[in-house]
């Protein structure tokens, strides 16, 4: 445990010394039979004194640089797309990898909060993202000719800058199925209304062809993450901001404006929070991991039921830079079957119900422990074993799942999360029977490669609270917080907010808290504790 000094709150200060005073001068109008016009006098010096007092006090928001935030609809194709990119047909995540060179979390079709920011002088603008998933700064270059995206978006002309200057080492951001390739240059950036002087970032001359980029509303990325992450080991634009002491706190903060009907869309600030933007206290919790703003979450409670996903701690990291919640298949499955999403139907998960399901059953009644059962019953024998981590299944290290076909390889993972949904229910102590018909339900949930988990609207209401357990405190997310709304009237169609993500340990299992919990929760970023705190939003 370590004390951390969050921010002064000068109104509440300034108040209260003004109703000290007030109430010191009406005592001594009476108390020391002191007349009602010296009582008067006395007033009017304490206001007068009060109002000096407010002046050399700073205000709450003096000091802090603001970014507005644009704001984008979510359409349905788009949003399959990106489903379909982080099941594996697209972008590939890299959460668990140690190349310092792989920038994970770079997902973005589904990312709706953008800013402008300006490079060069004169100043050229760009709309980029704001990632707290990534830390690199890259536009399109003028320079980039062959990739269909940069004739979509504005490109950055180094000629045109008195203030650029050239470095020109190459630089490549792999994603998996694909990449960002160009080289680094350095110029003045301007972000918030401050200028950072020489900041390194990328000049993009190559974008996938992919339509992450060439349909994105955005021209770059301004990475938010740690230094550790940052490709090139280039010093973040966060970074510069508080080597040059252009900002007052080592603390920058997202409001998201999740008003579908506002013109507005958000806040980025630095340099500390706008009062204005959340209700009541942030809950603080200890960075655990730099690199990305990651955190150790406690339970996950579907409803008023844990998961028992968490018992044993999982991993969070808070992400700008995507519009969704996601998490381990097994719990993301279960979410879907209490919200009805629709799945895809499970030949293999059916398969192991069926022919394994009484004997996981009897494994797990007598003792065995759910990272041996699958395979001591044969389905997952291999070089190494596949194993379970904190009552949940983890994906085997690459070198281990050479030799396995892919049908052997799903069946691995369909028993080990067949196991985790049937300790799950042992727990809540259910008869064999019925544990056994909800596992076989669950098959029918399970999230589909294609992001085809849409649901019936008119269910919201009926839908079960989801809670995450952060600091010590609950989370709540009702439905209409975690169900995506797309389109209006009677085209709107209503989608899961929950994606399946697996990580492998000793990263895993981990969850991805994207705009859907930001918009709800006020997120504080501070750098100077090495802490993220959390509030209702206002």
């Amino acid at each position: 445990m370590h004390a951390s000094f969050h921010f002064y709150d000068y109104q509440s200060l300034a108040v209260t010394s003004m109703t000290l005073q007030l109430t010191l001068s009406f005592s001594l109008s009476h108390v020391s039979g002191v007349s009602l016009n010296m009582a008067h006098k006395l007033v009017q010096v304490t206001l007068c004194l009060w109002v000096f007092t407010s002046l050399l006090l700073p205000s709450p928001t003096a000091g802090l640089y603001r970014v507005s935030l644009k704001k984008q609809r979510l359409n349905l194709n788009r949003f399959k797309a990106a489903r379909i990119a982080m099941s594996g047909g697209g972008m590939l995540h890299n959460y668990g990898s140690s190349d310092g060179e792989v920038i994970p979390l770079k997902n973005y079709m589904d990312a709706q909060y953008y800013g402008v920011i300006a490079i060069g002088s004169p100043p050229q603008n760009f709309t980029v993202l704001f990632d707290t998933g990534s830390s690199n700064l890259w536009v399109p270059s003028s320079k980039c000719y062959f990739s269909i995206a940069c004739y979509f978006h504005s490109k950055y002309k180094s000629s045109r800058s008195s203030t650029y200057t050239k470095i020109g080492k190459p630089c490549e951001i792999n994603y998996g199925s694909g990449s960002i390739s160009g080289f680094f240059s350095q110029d003045n950036v301007e972000v918030g209304g401050v200028v950072v002087r020489d900041q390194v970032f990328v000049e993009a001359t190559r974008e996938g062809s992919f339509p992450t980029f060439v349909l994105a509303k955005f021209d770059g990325i301004l990475g938010l993450g740690f230094q550790e992450i940052s490709v090139g080991n280039a010093t973040p634009v966060w970074y510069n901001m508080l080597n040059q002491d252009v900002v007052r706190e080592d603390v920058f903060s997202f409001w998201l404006n999740r008003d579908p009907s506002a013109n507005e869309g958000g806040e980025l600030v630095f340099g500390g929070v706008d009062p204005k933007h959340y209700k009541g206290k942030h809950t603080y919790v200890p960075v655990t991991r730099k690199g990305y703003w990651q955190f150790d979450m406690g339970d996950f409670l579907i409803g008023n039921n844990s998961t028992g996903v968490c018992e044993g701690g999982c991993a969070a990291i808070v992400d700008s830079g995507t519009s969704l919640l996601a998490g381990p298949t097994a719990v993301v499955t279960e979410i879907n079957h209490a919200i009805g999403a629709e799945g895809v139907v499970s030949a293999e998960c059916k398969e192991v119900v069926s022919q394994y399901g009484d004997l996981i059953w009897e494994l797990l009644v007598s003792g065995v422990q759910p990272d041996k059962v699958c395979t001591q019953i044969g389905l997952c024998v291999l070089n190494g074993t596949r194993y379970m981590s904190s009552g949940i299944k983890t994906v085997v290290e690459k070198e281990n799942m050479e030799g396995l076909s892919a049908g052997d390889q799903l069946l691995c993972t369909t028993c080990q999360m067949t196991v985790f949904w049937i300790q799950s229910q042992l727990k809540q102590k259910g008869t064999k029977d019925t544990v056994l018909n909800y596992v076989n339900e669950l098959c029918q949930s399970l999230p589909s490669p294609m992001g085809e988990s849409v649901i019936d609207c008119a269910r919201i209401s009926l839908m079960p609270d989801i809670t995450f357990i952060i600091g010590d405190k609950p989370f709540k997310l009702t439905p209409d917080q975690y169900i995506v709304k797309m389109g209006e009237g009677i085209t709107t169609v209503c989608v899961s907010g929950f994606m399946a993500l697996d990580v492998s340990s000793p990263r895993g299992p981990l969850w991805i808290l994207g705009d859907v919990f930001m918009g709800v929760y006020h997120t504080v970023f501070d750098y100077g504790n090495l802490e993220i705190g959390f509030a209702e939003a206002a």
